[in-house]
């Protein structure tokens, strides 16, 4: 049976603000000017001070939780890494709207992931909001993601990064239950990073930028807002709210690689991204609870 969330009042808005923060990311990792590995590595490693000094602010100081606990959290951050060096390698292989959208199939492992756990059924607001997202994530694929074989290392490559992170994000929700979200978040990500420097160095790419700013960027923007807002969120957000809100990402990033790199937007995109939003509407309607699958079910 899964275990009710605690009330945080402002875990909606903050997830709101993670997704689009996270939604940048693609951009970013195209102009930080290192090999696509490295860059997941910088933006990891870089935002380690800010997320320690951040934590010591709120009241939250980083520790060791323990053994049992920090499994779960290495857990996290070999997906989390694993997911990184597969979507930064992806993003320079195909069109932003596509790594995006293919990175964020976790939004629907993450939500079946809740329904799951709660041994139910969705309501049917719920079934409703789910069929607006998937037909949004469709309509977006049909025309932003531009389907083609020059893309399609690239989206396998995006489509492994989405079912890594699903994985990190369950993790995440685990070890949310026990520990506070900005010493989660500083641990994974310094696990995160030890990881990945050596497969940057192996690889033989481009590690140390000749301009800082957007590493940095990318480090403050991603990891810093982007994800301690969505850690943060997860501790008082079902899963399927949390999945269906990360799907706003894809709108974004299209609109992105639009605005900046003149990829064609046509009008199926703003009907996906419309969908996605009324999606987003109907689950956060005050209706939403699950109904049981079975009778008997706890």
């Amino acid at each position: 049976m899964a275990r009710p969330k605690h009330h945080h009042p402002f875990a909606f808005p903050a997830l709101f603000v993670g997704s689009s923060a996270l939604a940048l990311g693609p951009w970013f990792v195209r102009l930080a000017g290192v090999g696509p590995v490295a860059a997941g590595f910088w933006r990891l490693a870089l935002a380690l001070p800010f997320l320690f000094a951040i934590a010591r602010f709120a009241g939250q100081p980083v520790h060791w939780p323990g053994k049992a606990l920090g499994i779960v959290i290495a857990f996290a951050a070999f997906f989390f890494a694993a997911d990184l060096a597969a979507w930064h390698v992806g993003i320079h292989m195909t069109k932003l709207g596509n790594a995006t959208l293919f990175g964020n199939v976790a939004s629907f492992a993450f939500a079946g992931w809740g329904l799951w756990l709660a041994r139910s059924w969705p309501s049917p607001i719920q079934a409703a909001a789910l069929i607006l997202a998937a037909l949004g994530a469709i309509l977006l694929m049909s025309s932003s993601a531009e389907l083609s074989a020059r893309n399609l290392h690239g989206d396998l490559l995006a489509l492994s990064a989405g079912l890594l992170y699903a994985g990190y994000l369950i993790s995440v929700e685990r070890a949310r239950e026990k520990l506070a979200p900005l010493p989660l978040l500083f641990l994974s990500s310094a696990m995160g990073a030890v990881m990945l420097l050596p497969f940057s160095i192996l690889l033989g790419e481009k590690i140390i930028p000749d301009d800082w700013t957007f590493a940095v960027i990318l480090a403050i923007s991603s990891q810093v807002i982007g994800q301690g807002l969505l850690v943060y969120a997860i501790g008082g957000l079902s899963p399927l709210v949390v999945g269906l809100t990360l799907l706003t990402q894809p709108a974004i990033s299209a609109f992105v690689g639009w605005a900046v790199y003149g990829e064609t937007l046509q009008p199926l995109d703003w009907i996906g991204a419309f969908a996605i939003a009324a999606a987003l509407i109907l689950v956060r309607l005050p209706a939403r609870d699950l109904k049981p699958a079975t009778e008997g079910a706890s």
